[in-house]
């Protein structure tokens, strides 16, 4: 009777550490469970344009010459007019608003409405592109902190008005690049134009262009 009574013990002392162990594992499920629905469901990795020498890429790791990509290629929708400024602009404005920060936006929104009423815009064409030679180096971002970079891009203006040619200078532009974690659907860079930074864009002088085109 009492070898029958100390197995009866053990079975219930096993059958509780099995309880045990099954809700521990039930809290652990229920935990992995909350942190898998609560994971990001996508990240964002900009990969280095020279993979030549290999490198080690961080999710959200932004490098200058992400950035300077980014500026430049928003840039130039902005400012690429194929058929007529006056209503290209606005189109154009509306179609990149993603990757514009709502005071950029504003501020160019102010912009086309000025032109037009100076007419300036009516008819117009413009095309933009780098400056031979004025490509990306480091030396063209500047990381002001881990969220905003100010990039200098130096672009030929070409415009005309009914076949003639009316305009083309060299012109650099100071602007400044943040973080902007809007929906990736809209904009996968992550990135926005912030707006001009300093006193604006600068006509590249005759002995700057030269130089240039030396180096």
């Amino acid at each position: 009777m009492m070898r029958y009574h100390d197995v009866n013990s053990r079975l219930e002392a096993h059958i509780h550490t099995l309880r045990t162990v099954i809700a521990g594992l039930m809290v652990l499920l229920l935990l992995l469970g909350y942190a898998w629905h609560a994971a990001r469901s996508d990240i964002r990795i900009h990969i280095p344009p020279d993979l030549r020498s290999g490198a080690v890429v961080k999710a959200d790791d932004i490098a200058p010459a992400h950035v300077y990509a980014f500026a430049a290629y928003i840039f130039q929708q902005l400012n690429h007019w194929d058929r007529d400024g006056e209503t290209d602009y606005g189109q154009q404005i509306f179609r990149m608003a993603a990757y514009l920060t709502p005071d950029f936006r504003e501020y160019l929104s102010n912009d086309l409405a000025i032109r037009g009423k100076r007419g300036e815009l009516a008819g117009r064409v413009r095309s933009i592109q780098p400056v031979a030679g004025r490509g990306y180096e480091d030396r063209r971002v500047e990381v002001i902190d881990p969220h905003t970079w100010l990039v200098w891009l130096d672009f030929t203006i070409q415009e005309t008005v009914r076949g003639m040619d009316v305009k083309q200078v060299h012109i650099r532009y100071p602007i400044t690049v943040v973080r902007y974690d809007v929906d990736p659907e809209l904009n996968p860079w992550g990135l926005a134009l912030s707006g001009f930074a300093g006193d604006g864009p600068t006509r590249i002088q005759a002995h700057e262009q030269t130089a240039a085109a030396d180096e």
